[in-house]
């Protein structure tokens, strides 16, 4: 009876898993039409920095392929900003508020809480990367050539989740900052858009600074992705894509498993010690 028991309590512990995902996804959800300003803002407004680099490499007359590795990479700054922001920073915010001693009293894993608030604002982010990719890609007629719909599928699944396992660990370690929050995750927004090469392919970078910049799993991600999308795009590419794949496997599981000890550890030192930072006053 030892087996059915711990059967039944893993049956439990999945259901409240799949059930907090649910429910903090649902709000976020909803939310994204209660402010229909905001769409507008978070679509077109990015779109417009994306036109700006696709005018420039026009002017100096760059190759045809750089307008297509503008338009993804434009589109794949939601992603990134939807990490940055909507989970990174999740936590503090929710202690700003008053709510991270209820979220770590509930009998729920801290890492289901920050999986549904990225689902839930997967909605906006996935419209917003949509967009971009449709209205630049008709206004710019950038040709695509897929060179392999599975292969693309796995590098954009494995991507998503290197980084938002990416932005779980970072959420706990931005709440051991505290008020310095605010500052990391700005500090953190541009230099990204650099090393991942989100406007210009990886590649022009020395091999080493490249190398070290794969650390983010956008980078290696967007060099996959655009070999597979555009013709000639592995002479652009930093390495080959199942290299770039294998790869991002690896960073999925270091972070998706630090995120998990990091979130475990702030966890136990809440019902520990009765402070939900690592910073003794």
């Amino acid at each position: 009876m030892i087996w059915w028991d711990e059967a039944w309590a893993m049956k439990r512990r999945v259901e409240m898993f799949v059930r907090t995902v649910v429910a903090r996804a649902y709000p976020r959800v909803v939310g994204q039409h209660r402010e229909l300003s905001w769409v507008f803002f978070d679509i077109f407004l990015p779109l417009m920095a994306t036109c700006a680099y696709v005018f420039v490499y026009r002017a100096i007359g760059a190759p045809e392929q750089y307008i297509g590795f503008v338009i993804v990479g434009g589109a794949m700054t939601a992603f990134w900003l939807n990490v940055l922001w909507g989970m990174s920073s999740q936590l503090y915010w929710e202690k700003e508020m008053g709510n991270l001693s209820l979220i770590v009293m509930a009998p729920n894993s801290l890492m289901a809480v920050l999986l549904g608030m990225a689902l839930g604002g997967m909605l906006a982010t996935c419209m917003r990367a949509l967009v971009i990719v449709v209205l630049g890609s008709w206004w710019f007629g950038v040709n695509y050539a897929v060179g392999g719909f599975l292969q693309l599928a796995a590098t954009f699944g494995l991507t998503m989740t290197a980084l938002y396992g990416l932005g779980m660990l970072s959420a706990s370690l931005f709440l051991m900052f505290g008020r310095e929050a605010w500052h990391m995750a700005s500090l953190l927004q541009e230099p990204v858009y650099l090393a991942s090469g989100l406007y210009f392919p990886i590649r022009s970078f020395n091999f080493w600074i490249a190398l070290g910049a794969s650390v983010i799993p956008l980078t290696l991600g967007l060099d996959a992705m655009r070999q597979l999308l555009f013709p000639g795009g592995e002479s652009f590419g930093f390495l080959s894509v199942p290299i770039e794949i294998a790869a991002l496997v690896v960073l999925c599981i270091v972070f998706v498993g630090a995120a998990k000890v990091s979130l475990d550890y702030m966890e136990r030192l809440a019902v520990r010690e009765g402070r939900i930072t690592d910073t003794k006053r």
